[in-house]
């Protein structure tokens, strides 16, 4: 059975449900603006996401509020005064995150409510947030309107002038590792997502070579009741079939035998034993 929803007739706060329900986990931008007064907003935004690496550019969307179609602090300080940060949000400052997204009135300085301690920007107004292990200071080239509904997203886009990164989070070669970061994600409802062990593993993504495809590989592999799509597709991200070699267990067991060994290959990564005992 399939629940089919037509968008053009379903209520906006219905669609807001399903779509962030099922859109996830999405990155939380915690955004820091100004208003022409100098006062300081922090909130967070799970619309969020990098669209462009040169120029940098991170695009977050404050949406139209869909109780009474009002706009969040936030959208209207970036429109008078162009600068903001995009801080990341970890597993220890998440509950904090969470109340600065209380609806405040304009002149509250959400750091204050929130327990967050401000840091002077060096290339815009709005201060970052000293918790946060990667800060990003933007100035804010174009807004646009997606609609004037209830609901309506406005994308925000920033070009990225500055990133500050806690030097806890990077490794030897300045790379950023996941687990330092511990990031959180957002979910539907009430629902974040850790970063964890169990919660990340690699897939091998390499851009120099093209794998053979799995309509490519032979019968007796791509007709198996036993490997998944996911293992085909291990396989068949080879430049070519290897050249058979010799291998003790292909001679031991059966062909299902042999697919429930290579799964077992697969598992740990062992692309060329699996392949080898499949030839």
């Amino acid at each position: 059975m399939i629940t089919s929803i037509d968008a053009r007739s379903t209520k906006s706060k219905d669609l807001y449900r399903y779509l962030s329900d099922a859109v996830t986990p999405r990155p939380i931008a915690f955004v820091s603006s100004i208003d022409k007064k100098g006062n300081k907003n922090l909130s967070p935004f799970s619309f969020f996401n990098v669209f462009s690496i040169d120029p940098p550019v991170l695009v977050f969307s404050p949406v139209n509020r869909t109780r009474d179609n009002t706009s969040k602090d936030t959208l209207e300080n970036v429109k008078d005064i162009n600068e903001c940060v995009i801080s990341l949000v970890t597993e220890e400052i998440a509950q904090q995150v969470s109340l600065a997204s209380c609806e405040f009135d304009s002149n509250v300085n959400e750091f204050e409510k929130a327990g967050l301690t401000e840091v002077k920007s060096e290339c815009i107004s709005p201060p970052r947030v000293m918790e946060s292990p990667i800060n990003f200071e933007c100035k804010v080239t174009q807004i646009i309107s997606l609609g004037t509904n209830g609901g309506a997203g406005n994308l925000v886009i920033c070009e990225v002038l500055k990133i500050h990164i806690d030097n806890r989070v990077l490794e030897n070669d300045q790379t950023i590792n996941p687990f330092k970061l511990n990031i959180v994600s957002r979910y539907g409802k009430n629902w974040y997502g850790k970063t964890t062990q169990d919660s990340l593993y690699e897939i091998a993504k390499p851009i120099s070579k093209t794998g053979i495809g799995i309509d490519q590989l032979p019968n007796s592999i791509k007709e198996s009741t036993i490997l998944t799509g996911s293992d085909l597709a291990i396989l068949a991200s080879i430049e070519k079939i290897p050249e058979k070699k010799d291998f003790t267990l292909r001679d031991e067991h059966n062909t299902a035998e042999k697919h429930i060994l290579a799964k077992a290959f697969l598992e740990k990564n062992e692309t060329e034993k699996a392949w080898q005992i499949l030839l």
